[in-house]
């Protein structure tokens, strides 16, 4: 209960921080850059090197990859049907498909599953399935629909590679097995628990509580593809391969969580509907609260 009392919270006082302009909505940049480049590889660093890999922790990333193909096409077959401008589904593109699989997935799993380790099946679904979507998928999204860099397999390569927390991941996979000295787990325990709270406020600062009647179809479409269509998939996915346990319930959840927080400020920085990408973001974390909800109670 304390995890989802964290995450209301934080998001509220990064509300009331741009309410009373003690923060402007940039200020979000700013907290967002220190969990992409502090907090979530200090997590990386400490998670991985307790992982026992295996075929079966490979699940969430097979899943992941095929929930956001599927996602990817409808929201391309949608924005055609209704019309949507370049510029909106641009935005769709990257905060419709990618997944906040880890600065709001750690506290809600947390909530969810109790004493079962999941973090393992978090780690691989966020790494090699949300984490390559967002730097080799969203570089190519980015690059098409503000046609302001050309694509290349070396800009890609450049990116995944230069990436903190791909390179954390790099570094990590080298100490399978090892323990850290108590000194360096602590520090690295300290900066990981800093993810969620300053990435949900840097989410709340950004949050509009009235949306234009323009961006109400595109939000709708997003929200829709992204908290029902995309555990669906998921779920049908785990049923056809007979996928169980712990790593299929973790996809589908991780699955039916809400749009990633960095892709909306990579969204919104690249000036892909700004306005309607905090806004798919900020109210997909609070509607995704009773969605995952209905999804573990009655479904998973």
């Amino acid at each position: 209960m304390e995890n989802i009392v964290l995450v209301l919270f934080s998001l509220f006082l990064g509300y009331i921080l741009n309410r009373f302009r003690i923060i402007q909505k940039d200020g979000a940049i700013a907290l967002n850059k220190f969990v992409l480049y502090v907090s979530f590889p200090a997590i990386v660093l400490l998670q991985t090197p307790k992982i026992n890999f295996s075929l079966e922790l490979m699940i969430p990333a097979i899943i992941a990859w095929i929930v956001m193909t599927l996602s990817a096409f409808l929201i391309l077959f949608l924005s055609k049907l209704f019309n949507f401008s370049k510029e909106v589904t641009g935005a769709l593109m990257l905060v419709a498909i990618l997944t906040n699989s880890s600065f709001l997935g750690i506290p809600m799993l947390s909530t969810y599953l109790v004493g079962q380790d999941f973090m393992p099946y978090l780690l691989i679904y966020d790494q090699f399935g949300t984490f390559l979507a967002f730097a080799v998928y969203g570089t190519f999204i980015v690059s098409i629909y503000t046609s302001k860099t050309k694509v290349t397999f070396k800009l890609i390569t450049i990116k995944v590679l230069t990436f903190p927390p791909f390179l954390c991941l790099i570094i990590a996979l080298f100490f399978v097995g090892v323990e850290f000295h108590p000194t360096i787990a602590k520090v690295l325990e300290i900066f990981a628990i800093t993810t969620v709270p300053v990435a949900l406020v840097a989410a709340g600062l950004q949050l509009q509580l009235i949306l234009p009647k323009e961006d109400i179809k595109p939000f709708s479409v997003a929200l829709i593809v992204k908290l029902i269509f995309a555990p669906i998939v998921a779920i049908i996915v785990c049923k056809i391969f007979g996928w169980t346990g712990l790593a299929a319930t973790v996809s589908i959840l991780e699955a039916a969580m809400a749009p990633m927080i960095t892709a909306g400020a990579i969204a919104a920085m690249a000036g892909l509907a700004p306005r309607l990408s905090s806004a798919i973001v900020g109210y997909g974390i609070l509607f995704s609260f009773v969605t995952t909800y209905i999804l573990k109670t009655f479904i998973i």
